[in-house]
């Protein structure tokens, strides 16, 4: 199974892309992860907020192919412990996903298309973080999952 994080603007933060290629080249032992990135939607200040999500939504759902399982990561998903979140994931690969794709939004969240095409939705946390930050968590809970699932000393309980 592949897993792919689908995010709406690009990382700058030097930090967070240390980090981001620090667990990605981790999980290359692991799984088959990659990230793929959209771009911003230029000229947003003459676009309403709903139409800004409609835009985004339609670069989302062109990159999603028919056999994708689909995840949202939103604030009103299902927050998992990692332990949890490691279980969801090998209920996955179980079940012969092709792709896992999670797809981080832009900053007013998702459109209705996005909402009706995706399979699911969980939380990282009740707390916001930028959306860059989002990537960097999601990225190395990703490997904290896969060194649980494998018995592996990176996770405490």
């Amino acid at each position: 199974m592949e897993i792919v994080l689908l995010t709406v603007g690009k990382t700058t933060i030097d930090f967070v892309l240390d980090g981001i290629a620090e667990y990605t080249k981790r999980l290359k032992h692991y799984v088959p992860y990659s990230i793929q990135m959209l771009p911003d939607i230029k000229k947003t200040a003459s676009l309403s907020v709903e139409r800004q999500k409609e835009a985004e939504g339609e670069m989302i759902i062109s990159k999603l192919l028919p056999g994708d399982h689909v995840i949202l990561l939103d604030e009103r998903g299902k927050e998992y412990s990692s332990m949890e979140f490691a279980t969801f994931l090998e209920k996955q690969m179980v079940a012969g996903r092709k792709r896992l794709i999670f797809v981080v939004g832009g900053p007013y969240g998702f459109s209705r298309a996005v909402y009706d095409r995706a399979d699911g939705k969980i939380s990282l946390s009740k707390m916001t973080f930028n959306h860059e930050m989002v990537r960097l968590f999601f990225t190395e809970q990703v490997y904290r999952a896969m060194t649980i699932l494998r018995g592996e000393p990176y996770h405490h309980e």
